[in-house]
């Protein structure tokens, strides 16, 4: 039974903004413990580049599908196409997410519009189009999973000027605690991870080498920290666990 409780072998994975940091990482951990993952990016070109290199890995699969979700329609289509290719959907990463900083005294509505249609708005919405197909694969043993990528930021009164972002995320973590509620007689799991500081493009202008420091294990998240994390609660080792918010942070949120 032990050799056997974090296989994902076969199993099939959606991972919005799956090509760039933290949603590379997951795709990257997925794809190697021989999931079939879908991914979605605004970047056609990065999508489909980074599809080609994760195939290279030669475990799993991967297959692009790029899309702006930030706009409704565009979710419409992403679900349909990918109900055309399956008839069922395992694991369902909703990890696409924008970020806006300003000072507070000029932070512009777009500022808010952007951030809560792309972190929030489409999250809604892709997974209200993808219920069919989640509902298709999870069965009592073996329930489908739904992973809301959050923030530490969430609950951290640290703005770093981006006034929406952190709103955002807690919003995402709320929305994510009802669908659990809402879902978990229908064999859908539904749990939220809340990372602290990982290199990607949101962080690539802070110092990771200052922040490493104040981080209280002294360093700043690696791509096997999520990807651990994320294969844990989508095997058979994580079928208990619904509704949580799960900080992973290197101790930020106890500093």
């Amino acid at each position: 039974m032990i050799e056997n409780l974090f296989d994902l072998t076969g199993k099939r994975a959606l991972v919005t903004g799956g090509a760039k940091g933290i949603g590379a990482m997951i795709t990257q951990g997925l794809i190697e413990s021989g999931v079939k993952v879908y991914i979605s990016s605004r970047s056609a070109e990065t999508c489909t580049s980074f599809a080609e290199k994760m195939n290279g890995f030669g475990k799993g699969e991967c297959i692009a599908f790029p899309a702006d979700l930030s706009i409704v329609e565009n979710v419409e289509m992403l679900a349909s196409k990918l109900t055309e290719k399956e008839k069922g959907l395992d694991i369902l990463i909703n990890n696409a997410g924008a970020t806006w900083g300003a000072p507070l005294g000029q932070f512009p509505e777009k500022g808010w519009d952007r951030v809560m249609n792309l972190n929030v708005k489409s999250v809604f919405f892709l997974t209200q189009s993808l219920l069919p197909l989640l509902r298709n694969a999870g069965t009592k043993e073996d329930p489908s999973r739904i992973l809301m990528i959050s923030s530490v930021a969430a609950v951290s009164s640290e703005s770093i000027s981006s006034y929406s972002y952190g709103p955002s995320k807690a919003a995402i973590a709320q929305l994510g605690k009802i669908l659990s509620r809402d879902l978990a007689s229908e064999n859908i799991l539904v749990n939220t991870i809340a990372p602290g500081v990982f290199p990607s493009r949101m962080t690539a202008h802070f110092d990771l080498e200052a922040l490493a420091k104040v981080i209280p294990v002294g360093r700043v998240g690696r791509a096997t920290d999520i990807a651990g994390l994320v294969i844990y609660l989508c095997s058979g080792a994580g079928s208990f666990m619904t509704g949580n918010y799960i900080p992973l942070d290197g101790g930020h949120l106890i500093k």
